[in-house]
Parts: C-alpha cells; sequence; structure tokens
C-alpha cells in the first residue's frame, strides 16, 4: 500500500474516538492516523494522546478551538503533505463512514486522483436515516451538481482519498469554506484542476453515539455559497470524472 494517511476530525467525540481508531487499524493495518482535535471539551484530544502514546501509528494535532471542519481538514492536509503521505484520506470519526470499506476507496486510488465514497451511485445506501434527512441530503448533491455543472453524484460526502499529486494541483490557499460546503469547494477545486475523479459506493450509518453537528442553518448557508458559485462563473467549466475501475489516473 502507498503510504497512507487517515485523517480524523474530531469535536467532543470522546465516546468514538476509540472504536474508530481500533476499527481504521484493523481494516488498513499499514495507515497511519492523524486526529485533529478542535479542543474538545469533552476530553477528546486526551484521550486521542492516550491512543497515540501505545501506538506510533496513531498522531494527534491539537487545534486551539473549534474552527470549521474545512480549516481542520487543510490543516492536515498540510500536515500530511510535509511528511511525505502518498494518500490522504477523509474519514468520520462518529461511524457513519465504515473503516471496512476502506480498501475499496484505496484500490480504486491507484488508478485515480480522488476517489469519493458516493451514497448515491448503484450499490451506495443509507441506514437509519429518516426521509427528511436522506431528501435534504440528496437535494443539495442535485442543486449543487446542477448551478455548478458537476456530474458526480454525491457532492457532499465526506469519505474521501486524495492522492498527494491531486492536493498539490488544487490551490488548496484558494479554499476558504469552513463548514458544509467544503466537501462541495474541494470536488469544485479537483474537477477545475482536470484531475481524475471516482466515485466508489458506500454504505453510510447514521451515528449512534454522540450528537450530529449538522443543522438546517448550516446547509443553508452552504446552498447560499454554492449559489454564489454558480451565478458568478465558478462552477465546472470541464468535468473529469469516471466511474470505479474507469479508466487509469495518476496514482
Amino acid at each position: 500500500m502507498p503510504n497512507t494517511l487517515v485523517i480524523i476530525p474530531t469535536y467532543n467525540e470522546r465516546d468514538n474516538i476509540g472504536p474508530i481508531v481500533a476499527r481504521v487499524r484493523a481494516s488498513v493495518p499499514q495507515a497511519d492516523i492523524l486526529v485533529v482535535d478542535d479542543a474538545s471539551p469533552d476530553g477528546t484530544g486526551v484521550l486521542a494522546d492516550a491512543l497515540a502514546v501505545g501506538d506510533t501509528q496513531v498522531h494527534v494535532l491539537h487545534r486551539r478551538a473549534k474552527a470549521g471542519l474545512g480549516a481542520a481538514y487543510l490543516e492536515a492536509f498540510g500536515w500530511g503533505l510535509s511528511r511525505g503521505y502518498d494518500r490522504l484520506v477523509q474519514l468520520d470519526a462518529d461511524g457513519s463512514h465504515l473503516p471496512e470499506q476502506l480498501p475499496d476507496l484505496l484500490a480504486a486510488a491507484n488508478s485515480a486522483d480522488v476517489v469519493m465514497g458516493s451514497r448515491w451511485v448503484p450499490g451506495g445506501q443509507v441506514k437509519n436515516w429518516p426521509w427528511h434527512r436522506r431528501a435534504l441530503s440528496q437535494g443539495g448533491s442535485i442543486y449543487s451538481r446542477v448551478i455548478l455543472r458537476l456530474r458526480q453524484r454525491d457532492v457532499t460526502g465526506g469519505y474521501r482519498v486524495y492522492t498527494k499529486y491531486a492536493l498539490e494541483r488544487m490551490q488548496l490557499s484558494n479554499i476558504d469554506s469552513l463548514g458544509y460546503c467544503f466537501q462541495i469547494d474541494m470536488l469544485l477545486h479537483a474537477v477545475q484542476a482536470r484531475l481524475l475523479v471516482v466515485e466508489v459506493p458506500i454504505t453510510f450509518v447514521e451515528r449512534t453515539l454522540g450528537s450530529s453537528k449538522m443543522s438546517g442553518r448550516i446547509v443553508a448557508e452552504a446552498m447560499g455559497r454554492v449559489t454564489l458559485w454558480g451565478l458568478t462563473g465558478m462552477g465546472a467549466t470541464r468535468s473529469t470524472v469516471a466511474r470505479a475501475a474507469a479508466s487509469p489516473g495518476r496514482g
């Protein structure tokens, strides 16, 4: 396996961090893990430090305050690239992204620049979501796809693999989205950089411990920004996209 870093951002995930780290280590034993904690008041960062003491493949990046998912990932990307990792993975701490499916995503990254775990392609599914949550997610993806002229089906999903090649060409310094639309912003930059993007079906499972950070206000703010991007001509001008097992890319 290429040199892989699994990035797990956390804020108040004390009940979830231990189990998710253990599952990642079991699923991809060769990969390293970086927990990025935004000064969780529930002690998540302290627990992550304890996990790192007992496992040299677990690392912790402490941030001073809660500053948004996008900011956490961008700092983690810089951390990983500066240390020579070839594959950088986005993975939620709450168990909604199944670590057991990560080998499939990493396999696809051998022939693509960006791999997206997708709920809305054939074979993808969502478990334990009420109908209104499903409608909100699918609606957000469809709206963003149309206004930004994107071909990908699950543009808001956060289970992804970026190659070093991709991140070095995506002009990350121009990404200032911190919340829900960060994933859309990253995809838009990947497409504009003419990278090969593939979608791999995943099963998304609603968290069982802790509370979600998602709200209607956050989604509304994100859609407002997406609308602005679309109206100002910032959508994709050339969408380089493929399904899993499509034409080879740059690994």
